[in-house]
């Protein structure tokens, strides 16, 4: 029997067909909207960052920031490679949201997507289009489930509306697969991605981890509960709110103070 130096000595790689490998990143923030009565809280917007493709394929068309992996790097790094070289963003992680292998999801050839989520900081810089990307922006997420089953993804941004139509397989281990009747003016299976991207974003803030990558070291139980809503797309009392973060969360000393408003108490996140 040949040793594996020997093996691997006539092995030829190129003997195989091989696809291209890309990873896509679907990059969320939560931003409050401009709010005139200062007795009441603003209401928060979910964002999320697209770029519109400068090259074909679908040149001009509105897209997540991605890219093709290099040699030497691992799919993660090239996805917050990609992301900061086309918008001028640099997310601190990312959550794996899953692997699009679908043999025509993409018109130049056997391309395979691995996606992530990732969530920005408001403070972060001002996203730009860079690179290949013709222009990026931060457009306004809307994501609910029509009576007939459907679901119905809406991007708005500056009065451009990007509205994909999906519907939902459920596949095993209880994962949701979406499949694109109706792509709106997104490029590639983009919204199939943005889709499960929102899902695995909405199931991770069922237990608060994701809701504190959006906050501040130090926050408010309203600023906490308005993320989550926002991310949930759901409304909850604030009683039961607080009892049910009260495991996550502790108090300081300092207090949030501000025109119109009763100074309110800061939390952070629970030290384990």
């Amino acid at each position: 029997m040949d040793s594996e130096k020997e093996f691997l000595a006539n092995y030829r790689l190129s003997d195989y067909e091989r696809p291209s490998v890309t990873a896509d990143v679907a990059a969320f923030m939560i931003r409050p909207e401009d709010q005139q009565n200062y007795r009441k809280n603003p209401e928060n917007k979910l964002l999320l960052l697209l770029i519109k493709r400068g090259g074909h394929p679908f040149k001009d068309m509105w897209a997540l920031p991605g890219g093709f992996l290099q040699k030497d790097e691992t799919v993660e790094e090239c996805a917050l490679r990609e992301i900061f070289e086309e918008t001028n963003v640099q997310p601190v992680s990312i959550l794996p949201v899953g692997v699009f292998s679908e043999p025509d999801r993409d018109p130049r050839g056997w391309i395979i997507s691995n996606a992530y989520a990732s969530v920005i900081s408001e403070e972060s810089v001002r996203a730009a289009g860079q690179d290949d990307a013709a222009d990026a922006q931060w457009f306004s997420v809307s994501f609910d489930c029509d009576e007939a089953g459907e679901y119905h993804l809406t991007l708005t941004w500056n009065g451009t509306e990007l509205h994909a139509v999906l519907a939902a397989e459920k596949t095993s281990f209880g994962r949701t697969r979406f499949r694109i009747l109706d792509r709106g003016g997104l490029a590639f299976d983009h919204a199939a991605i943005i889709a499960a991207a929102l899902s695995a974003l909405r199931n991770e803030a069922k237990n608060y981890e994701a809701v504190f990558d959006f906050l501040p070291e130090r926050f408010t139980l309203t600023a906490m509960q308005k993320v989550q809503e926002t991310i949930m797309n759901v409304s909850v009392l604030p009683a039961n709110f607080r009892r049910m973060v009260s495991a996550y969360v502790e108090e300081t000393d300092e207090y949030l103070r501000g025109d119109g408003h009763r100074p309110a108490r800061l939390y952070r996140r629970k030290q384990s």
